[in-house]
């Protein structure tokens, strides 16, 4: 959990303070390492729960604060949307009955929130981005009111000096730009915790970037951004995207972003990243010196390194490593962040277990990996895992490529039960979720790939709104079931009962499949358009993009009214046509309100801006489309009520 207490920017004597607070927290890492004073003889595990609060519409519901009041629980604390929560689970021995007590914990603490949550209509939904989410969900409104997340976002503003933007491709293609590092909220994460020793951190925390890539490719759960089929894991992308300071001269020295891979094995001990992310990373937060942590082992103490741990939470490595203290002991913890959320605390525990048998067996099985096998072939297998899931081609430490799915069947699920077993873990836990993995493997069918078919299975009706919040209401009624993502039916989504719901802001219906002309185009090819594609209304733009215009059919009647002849006036250039003083709206602009635009103003088609730049269109067929839409559905209504009073 990132640390809240921070200091305000631009106070260059905090900045200072802070700086040599910073080294001098690494400089006691190093002696801590070098006296053997960090916890070497037990390993633990744990994890972080993030979840996202949804509305009775499947929209998200910014209550975090008031839900988090009724919980009153310290495992549970703020994240950066007000949408959005986060549970740090209790660390665990690893042995014995500890994966079985994880998901215990895991179903507990989604129950609590769950309940807490419904006393103002919301529920909880595990899933790594919410499909319903929308542009309008981002706005610095919704980010939670805390000096952490106030002061890194001016400081990534700063740093970055322009937009935040972001671009990805999949089977769709988005490419968005944003004002604040908000697009970040669209992610929710479970991320698993593996204490090591100091002595072991080398070969294990490579051992970390390996496996990630195989365990990612069977758990991804975020296909749909905005209602786009990007990635099998789009959160990784867009993570990148979201916090990215780096300016077009930082990309051109090959700059490491700020949330990344790696691009190399660590060779001699853990100093090597966090000096490396000191050296590379400028602060983005500060905070009030606590002590002086080179005084503090020299008389005895554990020093907190309140500095370092800070400067860490700003570093989003996919592995990181942590430095904590339990019960008076210091000890290092490498957590993975790559994992989504949910489909179920199942599928969860199931790719917990999965990585931690993996992290148990394959040391002993091949050695210090990074002796054997080239780092950018662990990089290309995570990203071919994050884009392509099961599908993605996995290079391993033979030498050999595989598909994922043989990958894991056939040598990584054998290594993985191997490696619980040696750490005594109970052995029905073992079958339980490691045959959720296998099973998984053997339908196919990864989080991913069920929201890829059930949002392509169905059959076209209802807006695309719709079809996301019915989506939504189709996870969150499986996940509530209990059953792994492997048993969830793919079925046809029905659109939500409340049709009233589903038309409160034009952005839920526009239309955005848009055909424009520039000005100088001339009038015959505005004519042929409308003709081939049966359009009324075609909005103009400039060279810049800039909505200049817009011409319509009737606007072509006229001048062929003013007694032109036909041929010269097809020659005629759109902008001595089109009518240059448009009414406008934007996507959150309710539909009512649009409708009375339209009315006043006499007009049949109202273009749609969002910062300035046209994404859409409402015209008189679309508002009369709707208006039928809310009769049948009142008249279904009506008819029902009468039917139960008979």
């Amino acid at each position: 959990m990132g640390d809240q207490q921070v200091l305000n920017e631009g106070d260059e004597k905090n900045y200072a303070e802070f700086m040599h607070e910073l080294l001098a927290d690494v400089s006691a890492m190093e002696i801590m390492l070098r006296t053997g004073i960090i916890e070497s003889d037990c390993v633990r595990i744990g994890a972080e729960q993030e979840m996202v609060l949804i509305d009775q519409n499947q929209r998200p519901a910014p209550l975090a604060a008031s839900v988090l009041a009724i919980i009153n629980d310290p495992r549970f604390t703020i994240e950066l949307a007000r949408f959005n929560m986060e549970a740090n689970l209790t660390p665990l021995e690893f042995s014995g009955d500890c994966l079985r007590k994880l998901e215990t914990e895991l179903n507990e603490v989604l129950r609590l929130a769950g309940a807490s949550a419904s006393q103002y209509g919301a529920g909880v939904l595990l899933t790594g981005i919410l499909p319903g989410l929308s542009d309008a969900d981002l706005t610095l409104d919704n980010m939670t009111d805390s000096p952490r997340y106030r002061q890194l976002n001016s400081m990534l503003s700063r740093l970055r000096r322009s937009d935040f933007f972001v671009h990805i491709k999949g089977i769709d293609e988005i490419h968005l730009v944003h004002n604040s590092m908000m697009l970040e909220a669209c992610n929710t994460s479970f991320q698993v915790h593996l204490q090591v020793s100091p002595e072991q951190f080398v070969d294990l925390y490579n051992l970390a970037q390996l496996v990630t890539a195989p365990v990612l490719a069977v758990a991804v759960n975020s296909p749909l951004l905005f209602g786009k089929r990007l990635w099998a894991e789009t959160r990784l992308a867009l993570f990148q995207h979201s916090v990215d300071e780096r300016s077009n001269i930082d990309h051109e020295r090959h700059r490491s972003p700020r949330v990344m891979f790696g691009d190399r094995w660590v060779n001699e001990s853990l100093l090597e990243i966090f000096r490396e992310d000191v050296a590379r990373f400028r602060v983005l937060l500060t905070r009030t010196s606590e002590e002086d942590p080179l005084e503090e082992l020299s008389n005895g103490r554990i020093p907190r390194l309140g500095a370092l741990r800070t400067h860490n939470g700003t570093v989003w490595r996919w592995n990181r490593p942590c430095y904590g203290i339990l019960n008076g002991v210091p000890h290092i913890r490498i957590e993975n962040r790559a994992l989504p959320a949910g489909p179920t605390v199942l599928d969860e525990t199931a790719n917990a277990a999965f990585f931690y048998g993996l992290m148990a067996s394959l040391n002993e099985e091949y050695g210090p990996i990074h002796r054997i096998m080239d780092f950018d072939l662990a990089k290309a297998n995570f990203f071919s895992a994050a884009r392509n899931g099961l599908d993605a081609q996995l290079y391993w430490l033979n030498g050999k490529s595989y598909p994922a799915s043989v990958l894991i069947m056939n040598y990584l699920l054998p290594m993985a039960k191997a490696g619980l077993r040696k750490k005594n873990i109970d052995s029905q836990d073992i079958g339980r979720y490691l045959g959720v993995i296998e099973e998984r493997i053997k339908s196919g069918q990864t989080g991913a790939e069920w929201i890829r078919k059930s949002f392509t299975f169905t059959d076209g009706s209802g807006t695309l709104d719709m079809r996301l919040r019915a989506l939504t209401a189709e996870m969150l009624e499986l996940q509530n079931s209990g059953k792994p993502v492997h048993e969830w039916p793919v079925s046809a989504l029905k659109a939500p009962e409340d049709y009233r719901s589903n038309y409160e802001t034009v952005g839920q219906f526009m239309s955005t499949a848009l055909f424009t002309v520039r000005p100088d185009d001339i009038v015959d090819y505005v004519a042929s358009i409308m003709h081939w594609e049966r359009i009324r209304h075609i909005p103009v733009e400039d060279e810049m993009g800039n909505l200049a215009g817009l011409v319509s059919q009737r606007d072509l009647m006229v001048l062929l009214a003013q007694g032109s002849q036909l041929n010269r006036a097809m020659a005629v250039p759109v902008r001595e046509v089109m009518k240059s003083e448009v009414i406008t709206i934007t996507p959150e602009t309710k539909t009512l309100e649009a409708i009375e635009l339209m009315r006043r103003h006499r007009v049949g088609c109202l273009p749609v801006l969002k910062c300035g730049k046209l994404v859409g269109i409402v015209t008189t067929f679309d508002i009369a489309g709707v208006s039928s839409r809310l009769l049948e559905a009142a008249l279904k209504a009506n008819r029902q009520k009468s039917s139960a009073k008979t």
